[in-house]
């Protein structure tokens, strides 16, 4: 897994790509999070369009860093999940505790 932060509208956007497993690029990803909460941030989306792959331990890093940014005051969102991810989330009822949107556009107007 690869992933991009930008920002956009006042919103961090995590990108991520290719398979979501954890590894160093979830630790990475987690310390990234960690300092947009000791920063301030308070709201997140995680753009799943380009995620081809993802297992508990992804489902896991999705969890924690949707905890921490809860813990801090702040609201992480989904965007772009497939077919697969979308049923992988629902499967696990994740599908109950995320907002999950189309797109990041459309994730993004709900902060708004």
């Amino acid at each position: 897994m690869e992933f991009a932060l930008t920002q956009n509208q006042g919103v961090a956007v995590f990108a991520l790509d290719g398979a979501v497993l954890g590894g160093p690029e979830a630790t990475a990803l987690k310390a990234e999070l960690q300092r947009l909460i000791d920063g301030g941030g308070k709201k997140a989306v995680v753009d799943l369009s380009r995620v081809k792959l993802m297992n508990s331990s992804g489902l896991g890093l999705l969890i924690g860093s949707y905890t921490s940014l809860r813990s801090a005051g702040g609201e992480l969102c989904l965007a772009g999940p497939n077919e697969n991810i979308r049923s992988l989330l629902t499967i696990a009822k994740l599908n109950n505790v995320f907002r999950i949107f189309p797109s990041v556009d459309e994730a993004l107007a709900a902060f708004a």
